[in-house]
């Protein structure tokens, strides 16, 4: 059963005397309640709205690699798109988008579905890391029990045999491609549902803001280990967390000076790997490999340390004009 908002919404109507307001809700808080309560009055809504759980009819709509709109331009296809970056290829970023009245459950309602090359991209490169995960649980014929909907032990089964081939007690973990298949058919894809009539790329862009900030979420308790904490005084305890939201404003803000090219795990990754071997005066011998990674970098904040030994005044130059 899905929690409600009714009572908040009711608190702040009393408090506060406001009857004129937006919730704006993931999925867990759009119940047919909270939706039936804001389409009264003045009030209205915008929640996510799962692709998986809608009629069939809608998700192949939605689905549709066709008829999609982005800025001035209707009616195109984003096969191409999809395909470039399903194939790690360079691609064109944006948001493209359609939309259709519904009646859902009585309630008049606009679905909107975009699509994001850059959302799909970041969801198949955390679906990998688990996938190969799941498939080394699966070679050591080990699997997690979990209740936890994100585990990689959801793309696993447990087959059951002899050895003659029936069904019996020996069991064999194998990774379930018809699973992983499925739900890969939903990346890229986002969908709200809304009584607003506004400008479908403003009520658009309150949800990119929504994943985005989630994933903000993500990279400070998974990446930067902002949780748990074992501290005690609150001092310690302000140094850690001031120290996680600097590492975040920083590492945004080279996603936003590389163009947004590469995915934060990508940025961490590769950042994480730049080591070097010191040579007493001769200079530096980098240890990583240049990549594409690695060229995107040097490229946007003009200088290189990928050459076969980077001498000392070079590497002090490097090191003084990134303390600017």
């Amino acid at each position: 059963e899905q929690p409600s908002l009714i009572p908040l919404e009711k608190k702040i109507i009393k408090d506060f005397g406001i009857t004129k307001f937006v919730v704006c809700t993931d999925a867990g808080l759009a119940s047919n309640d909270n939706r039936q309560f804001n389409t009264q009055g003045e009030r209205s809504y915008i929640v996510t709205q799962s692709l998986k759980k809608i009629k069939k009819h809608i998700k192949d709509w939605a689905l549709n690699p066709e008829g999609w709109t982005k800025g001035d331009s209707t009616g195109l296809d984003i096969s191409s798109v999809m395909k470039a970056v399903d194939d790690g290829e360079s691609y064109e970023d944006g948001i493209w988008y359609k939309e259709r009245w519904i009646n859902e459950n009585g309630i008049e309602q606009r679905i909107i579905v975009s699509f994001s090359p850059k959302y799909r991209a970041y969801q198949r490169y955390i679906r990998n890391r688990q996938i190969e995960r799941a498939r080394k649980s699966a070679e050591s014929n080990k699997k997690t029990t979990t209740k936890n909907p994100n585990s990689p032990s959801r793309f696993l089964d447990e087959v059951r045999y002899t050895d003659n081939g029936e069904v019996a007690d020996n069991v064999e973990v194998v990774v379930n491609d018809g699973r992983i298949a499925e739900e890969e058919k939903y990346d890229g894809f986002y969908a709200v549902c809304t009584t607003l009539e506004d400008d479908i790329k403003d009520i658009i862009e309150v949800n990119k803001r929504r994943w985005e900030i989630e994933e903000s979420f993500r990279i400070m308790k998974s990446d930067f280990k902002a949780r748990p904490v074992y501290l005690q005084k609150d001092n310690r305890i302000e140094a850690h967390f001031l120290t996680c939201f600097i590492a975040l404003m920083f590492i945004r803000i080279l996603e936003s000076r590389t163009g947004n090219k590469l995915t934060i795990e990508e940025l961490i990754d590769t950042l994480r790997g730049y080591n070097f071997y010191h040579y007493e005066g001769s200079g530096y011998v980098p240890t990583y490999t240049r990549n594409d990674a690695t060229d995107i970098l040097h490229e946007a904040f003009g200088f290189r340390t990928d050459y076969q030994i980077n001498g000392e005044k070079n590497m002090k130059k490097i090191i003084k004009n990134t303390k600017r």
